[in-house]
């Protein structure tokens, strides 16, 4: 496990693991970005007031769910989980999953 403090020591010798350790920084990078815009969607239908608000905060949630799950960001499952528990807050709301 490299912590941050532990990355600036590890200085490979081979040019492939210099541009494995490129290619994982900016994977990473991204994987948090798209992380925390599912986490802020998922929140924005949590908190939702009203039905329009809901609904219309699930149909981008969903849309985003799908494809992280289709890239593998988070496991199908998750997706599914996730969805179903959104849809019955909408529908609490009295809006139209």
């Amino acid at each position: 496990m490299n912590l941050p403090y532990q990355e600036a020591r590890v200085v490979p010798n081979i040019k492939g693991s210099e541009k494995r350790m490129r290619q994982e920084r900016r994977r990473a990078e991204r994987n948090r970005a798209q992380r925390s815009r599912m986490r802020t969607a998922i929140k924005k239908v949590m908190t939702a007031t009203d039905a329009g608000e809901a609904t219309e905060a699930y149909r981008e949630t969903v849309a985003i769910l799908d494809r992280y799950a289709s890239r593998r960001l988070i496991h199908p499952n998750k997706a599914a989980r996730k969805k179903s528990q959104l849809a019955h807050k909408v529908a609490e709301l009295g809006g139209q999953p």
